[in-house]
């Protein structure tokens, strides 16, 4: 029995180059065909993909739920946004400490809080990614893979003097961390001991076990904000972004990379690469440790935005967003290949949270603004002018995440994986408007952009979730365990 069929759309897949026009047969939420002129049968339900591009549902491996907002609210109301920009899957990063649920204690705790905060409220499939804050976290790793498919951990290498939007004169407070404990390179040691340990003990995982490093250093930033702040002479982003310099980028990078060398830890993300800087480190190490398995990570605002064409200083986000020639070098890297996925990092943060008293002061300001809506449409619409090949798109945005990070049945249009698509019009572009998006933001940095595609409809398993302008339905959005075998 075939419950849908999705009529006459041009099939994008990984790695395949040829995008063939066929129609896309599903049953159970899973693919069972992708042929030309499929028959329906006896209550099926046919969409008309009107000569579409179908693409995998976007696998958006970098989000933050939960940062500024409730949980439960920013389930709700981001997720809404995913589903809007072809985003069927988000994986979002959890940690203890101020933000996110403003405690710290131990994830056997806390975890089940975030399941409760999140259980019925996406309307897209959801994981997250934790990161062990204190000693006692490495210890948890195990039962985190094994009882609740946690298979993706998280250093923030620049917490080591500063806070989530700055310098920050008390890190145990800011953590919530025990008294006495450091968060700091040895723990970072230790925790990348931690996560190949785990990789050990689940030798049938080890593959899907990965550790991901924000990748800023603490002391150059503290050193370059404090000259920025005393010179005067720039502002806004400008002045953020050389606050936080690029080398900064990749003398992380250098750090991480050689600490995942000497724990023996293969299964490295290298997030959110910002600069030709941290590109070059990144590639530099890739080199000189070629049994680690990197993976490059890159943003859609790193790639659409910099420091003189995002809309002010809700631009804010760490690492900052960069000069243009910042901007070419990245696209640079992911055209030849380098770059392993593209997120959006999507953090929504309201006008009221976001900025200061002096809304003109970046150092003010909160860090980060979401983006999950334009990832896929801004992708296809500047990598179409860029030369970048659909399929490639599909490696991008879908299957690269999902292999990587345990979802095996998500990132391909192919009979047997989840009926996860998102229906774009490549020949129709939009201005960015931050009224029209499902976003609770309010503003965006991306506000004036024309975006150069259009998501018209996604699927869910086979369920219509988003169409023409608007989300359906209720959400049924499950938690995806990635311990488990298909």
């Amino acid at each position: 029995m075939t419950d849908l069929i999705i009529r006459d759309v041009r099939v994008v897949r990984p790695g395949v180059e040829d995008v063939d026009t066929a129609d896309i047969a599903v049953s159970g939420g899973r693919i069972t065909q992708v042929a030309p002129r499929i028959e329906p049968g006896p209550g099926t339900t046919v969409h008309d993909g009107r000569g579409r591009l179908a693409f995998p549902g976007v696998v958006d491996a970098h989000q933050h739920w939960g940062i500024y907002n409730p949980l439960a609210d920013d389930t709700a109301s981001e997720s809404r946004a995913c589903a809007q920009g072809g985003v069927t899957t988000s994986l979002t990063y959890m940690r203890t400490g101020q933000y996110y649920l403003n405690r710290g204690g131990s994830y056997a705790e806390v975890f089940p809080e975030v399941l409760a905060a999140a259980r019925g409220r996406s309307y897209v499939d959801y994981g997250f990614h934790l990161a062990p804050m204190q000693a006692s976290h490495i210890d948890e790793i195990p039962a985190l893979v094994a009882e609740h498919g946690v298979t993706s951990f998280k250093i923030f290498m620049f917490y080591g003097s500063h806070g989530l939007h700055g310098r920050s004169t008390d890190q145990n407070a800011f953590l919530m961390i025990p008294e006495g404990e450091r968060y700091d390179l040895a723990h970072f040691e230790f925790v990348m001991r931690g996560v190949q340990a785990a990789r050990e003990a689940h030798p049938e995982l080890a593959d899907r076990i990965s550790l991901s490093l924000h990748c800023e250093t603490a002391e150059i930033m503290t050193a370059y904000t404090r000259m920025v702040e005393q010179a005067g002479d720039l502002s806004g982003l400008e002045a953020y972004s050389a606050s936080r310099p690029a080398h900064s980028e990749g003398l992380a990078v250098t750090i991480a990379s050689y600490l995942a060398h000497e724990t023996g830890l293969p299964t490295i993300n290298l997030l959110h690469l910002s600069s030709a800087k941290a590109m070059e480190a990144a590639m530099l190490m890739a080199g000189t440790f070629p049994h680690v398995d990197f993976r490059r990570e890159v943003t859609i605002g790193h790639l659409l935005a910099d420091v003189t064409t995002a809309d002010g200083i809700g631009g804010k986000v760490n690492p900052p967003l960069r000069p243009r020639a910042d901007v070419e070098a990245l696209w640079e890297h992911l055209l030849a290949g380098n770059v392993s996925w593209v997120v959006s990092d999507h953090a929504c943060c309201k006008e009221e949270t976001k900025f200061g008293e002096d809304p003109s002061d970046v150092f003010a300001a909160k860090s980060g603004f979401g983006g999950t809506e334009y990832l896929l449409p801004g992708l296809v619409g500047e990598g179409r002018k860029r030369g970048l090949a659909l399929s490639r798109i599909a490696e991008l945005t879908a299957w690269n995440p999902a292999q990587r990070f345990g979802l095996p049945t998500k990132g391909d249009i192919a009979p047997g994986f989840d009926a996860d698509i998102a229906l774009v019009d490549p020949d129709t572009s939009f201005v960015v408007d931050p009224a029209h998006s499902e976003s609770t933001q309010q503003y965006t940095p991306f506000r004036g952009l024309e975006i150069g595609s259009t998501v018209t409809s996604t699927f869910l398993r086979g369920e219509l979730v988003f169409h023409e302008g608007s989300v359906l339905g209720a959400p049924t959005g499950q938690y995806l365990n990635r311990s488990q075998t298909p």
